[in-house]
């Protein structure tokens, strides 16, 4: 395949940090097999950047894949192929306007002490809380702890982009030390409608800092390093339960600790009431 594969890092916080994604960022005439097949030889998210049609008033479309299917939105992949096409002195201007299939995305460039800053938008957040009683019950075992261990707030299923399952854990110490039972998160999140098991913590209450990891239902490995959509509905979930306030102050959600693949993704609300903004940046590995 002619098509050049950047490989990027994307919200990394230390050596070896953020979620790796291959991006391609002159995507046309990339079939969806081709594009499976990328992600299935990289084994992890990619993101594949086309032309946008002039009828949808978009700067570009972007297509997303994991190695079992494609996804209407990934956060990590539209930050960090923002960030390559700046790199590569593709955008026109800060601002931009991008088609996914979960609908048109808006971005912004600017630049600060980490260099260059991409926040993208996301859609306000639904959170409903988890009651049913077998659920919980099979949600623990999941996890393999027991209801006990958890933090004395509810489970929810929040969304902006996609369902995440937000499970309050007690400590970050203890969210470190989780060992779920893998083959079965398919069939838990398919029982409750829920695209990923999303467990966190409290870390820094006054700086709004949590500690989270995410077990995706069905992505093609077992856990993510860095996940923006999912922070986004982290974000909703502790809004409801009064961890954080409805201001631009950054919410910090630190991921891929337990891995060995520091990430943190900044999320802040937008005072619109539209949805929110998920920030980050990202660092070449090869291709640049």
């Amino acid at each position: 395949m002619a098509h050049n594969v950047y490989s990027l890092r994307v919200f990394a916080a230390g050596p070896k940090g953020g979620n790796p994604l291959p991006v391609v960022v002159d995507a046309q005439g990339l079939s969806p097999a081709e594009m499976q097949a990328v992600a299935a030889s990289h084994g992890h998210e990619s993101g594949f950047v086309f032309p946008a049609s002039k009828a949808s008033g978009c700067d570009f479309e972007f297509v997303f894949w994991v190695p079992e299917h494609e996804m209407e939105m990934c956060g990590h992949a539209t930050v960090g192929a923002v960030w390559l096409l700046e790199k590569l002195k593709k955008l026109k201007h800060p601002d931009i306007r991008i088609m996914t299939k979960s609908g048109i995305i808006k971005a912004h460039v600017s630049k600060n002490a980490q260099g260059t800053w991409v926040e993208v938008s996301q859609p306000a957040g639904v959170v409903d809380t988890v009651v049913d009683p077998d659920d919980i019950e099979a949600l623990v075992s999941v996890l393999g702890i027991s209801k006990q261990e958890l933090a004395d707030l509810p489970i929810h299923n929040s969304k902006t982009s996609r369902v995440k399952t937000l499970i309050p854990l007690k400590s970050a110490s203890q969210l470190n030390s989780l060992k779920p039972k893998f083959n079965l998160v398919k069939e838990f999140c398919e029982r409750i409608r829920s695209t990923g098991l999303y467990p966190y913590a409290l870390s820094d209450a006054e700086n709004q800092v949590f500690d989270a990891r995410q077990f995706p239902k069905s992505s093609g490995y077992n856990e993510d390093a860095a996940t923006g959509i999912a922070a986004a509905a982290l974000s909703y979930g502790l809004l409801k339960n009064g961890l954080v306030n409805n201001t631009e102050k950054p919410i910090r959600i630190r991921q891929g600790w337990a891995m060995g693949c520091p990430s943190e993704i900044s999320v802040r609300f937008r005072q619109d009431g539209s949805g929110c903004w998920i920030g980050g940046t990202a660092v070449e590995e090869t291709g640049l």
